[in-house]
Parts: C-alpha cells; sequence; structure tokens
C-alpha cells in the first residue's frame, strides 16, 4: 500500500507572502490601477494566476486578467534575476516533518498554484527537491480547488485516494481535497481562517507544525 502525502507550497511549506505581494503590486502599477490591499492578496495565494487576478479584480474582464498574470509573473522573474526576492523560508519544523514522514514510508508530493519553475526554485533552494515524488503545478492543470492536481499525483505515485492525504493552508486545498476524495488536512499558519478551512472541509487542522505528524498519518484517510 502506497501512501502518499501532498503538500501546498505557498503558506504551508514556505511563507513566501512578501515576494507574492510585491509582484502582484508592481503588476497592477503597471496597468495603471491601484494595487488590492495586502490582506486581499494573501487570500488568493494558491489560485492559479488568471483566477487569482479574476479575484482580486472582479469588474474587469479577461484581457486585463490575462495581462495582469503576464505581468506579475513578469515582475517576480525581474525579482529574482535581481537578486531582490526577500527570504521564503520553510516554516519552523516543516524539513523535519518530511523527513519523519519519508522514515515512516510515506511517497510525498507537492500541488501548486507556482509555476514549474517556481516551485523548483524554491524546493532546490531549501534541498529539499528529492524529497518529492510527484510536483504538480499551474502550468500543467486547471486553478484550484478542481482536482486535476491530486488526480495526477495520486496516479504518478501509484497511490489511491484512500491512501492520500492533501495537505494546505487554504479553503482552495481543502475544496481540491473533497473533490477528490481524499483526506483533508488543513493548517493554520498559512493565509486563510481556521474556521474557512473547517467549512471548505478540512477533516482535521493542524495549529503547530509537529500536529502534522499524527493527523497526516491517521488511519482515517480519506472523507
Amino acid at each position: 500500500m502506497i501512501r502518499l502525502a501532498v503538500f501546498d507550497c505557498d503558506g504551508t511549506l514556505v511563507d513566501s507572502q512578501a515576494n507574492i505581494c510585491v509582484a502582484c503590486e508592481r503588476a497592477f502599477e503597471k496597468a495603471g490601477l491601484v494595487p488590492p490591499p495586502r490582506d486581499d492578496i494573501r487570500r488568493i495565494v494558491g489560485l492559479s494566476l488568471v483566477e487569482a487576478m479574476q479575484v482580486l479584480l472582479p469588474q474587469a474582464d479577461d484581457a486585463l486578467h490575462r495581462a495582469l498574470a503576464a505581468d506579475y509573473k513578469a515582475a517576480f522573474h525581474a525579482m529574482r534575476a535581481s537578486g531582490e526576492l526577500a527570504d521564503e523560508p520553510l516554516f519552523d519544523g516543516i524539513a523535519e516533518v518530511l523527513t519523519t514522514l519519508s522514515d515512516d514510508g510515506w511517497v510525498l508530493g507537492v500541488a501548486t498554484g507556482k509555476s514549474d519553475r517556481g516551485l523548483a526554485h524554491i524546493l532546490a533552494a531549501h534541498g529539499i527537491t528529492d524529497r518529492f515524488v510527484t510536483l504538480q503545478t499551474a502550468d500543467r492543470h486547471p486553478s484550484k480547488p478542481d482536482p486535476a492536481m491530486l488526480f495526477a499525483a495520486i496516479a504518478e505515485a501509484g497511490a489511491t485516494a484512500a491512501t492520500t492525504a492533501m495537505i494546505g493552508d487554504t479553503s482552495f486545498d481543502m475544496a481540491m481535497a473533497r473533490a477528490a476524495r481524499v483526506r483533508a488536512v488543513g493548517v493554520a499558519w498559512g493565509y486563510h481562517a481556521v474556521h474557512e478551512l473547517s467549512d471548505a472541509g478540512a477533516d482535521v487542522v493542524a495549529t503547530a507544525v509537529p500536529e502534522l505528524l499524527h493527523m497526516v498519518a491517521d488511519s482515517r484517510t480519506g472523507p
């Protein structure tokens, strides 16, 4: 039996909100628009870029949403090239959780709204790329909460929905887990409130990183 733990990235593995907020602000400024408040920007972390812009600017048309998404990417790439990116640290204890799960026989994956390039960069920066056997990103899938990322991760890892857990910090992650019929494990240190995770279908919510070990490994995997 293959047990699979799939992690969201931003807000779950790493604290990346500072760079996301700056890139989004620069995209809006380039379009001549007033950037949204940072609290609003943090709430869309986890969505694919076009869908995120739709939430932030619902009255705009598709062309503007796509232009803002492209300008966000350009801003982020420019920040990386110039060395301007702020540190995106792993949350305290995450590295140890990944090690323990692997040592206990869990197969690990990532399902994220990041691009392939962005995910590869952050995993390499923390030296954890080899921890994961399946990496699913917005480059190849519809935005969360569509379950396509999880279906692909399960197939690639050779697991089943009944032996898979999705770990994430947003309601989008929990809704995706429910749609894929896998165990939904919320984390409280990210960008959505605990009650939002519960309302979106979280089976459990970890309020501290060490709690993940028993919540992920709970035998009651699946909804």
